[in-house]
């Protein structure tokens, strides 16, 4: 893997995230909008564009581009179809 390519600032970028269940609303809003930027990362550098992925998942283009900019939550459930299935990619959870 070439470093430096988006595939690695992905995964970066999920081993640096972290979540503050504390810190109420406002850090849920910020959850969202780093997972879905994590999500639009996987999905360019798997070279999908939104509606690729929604058709590869049974959703809508829609709901993938509320998903990446933040303005829609997403059960892990969903995320986890999203990564595995849309992607090819496995979704795995670390807690600390």
């Amino acid at each position: 893997m070439k470093t430096g390519s988006l595939l690695d600032q992905y995964l970066n970028g999920f081993r640096s995230m972290s979540i503050d269940p504390t810190s109420g609303q406002e850090s849920q809003n910020n959850i969202a909008r780093k997972i879905g930027k994590k999500l639009r990362l996987a999905r360019r550098a798997a070279g999908l564009t939104q509606a690729e992925l929604a058709e590869r998942t049974g959703t809508k283009k829609s709901y993938i581009s509320r998903i990446e900019t933040g303005k829609s939550d997403i059960r892990i459930s969903t995320f986890e179809k999203l990564i595995e299935q849309g992607l090819g990619k496995s979704l795995i959870i670390t807690l600390r």
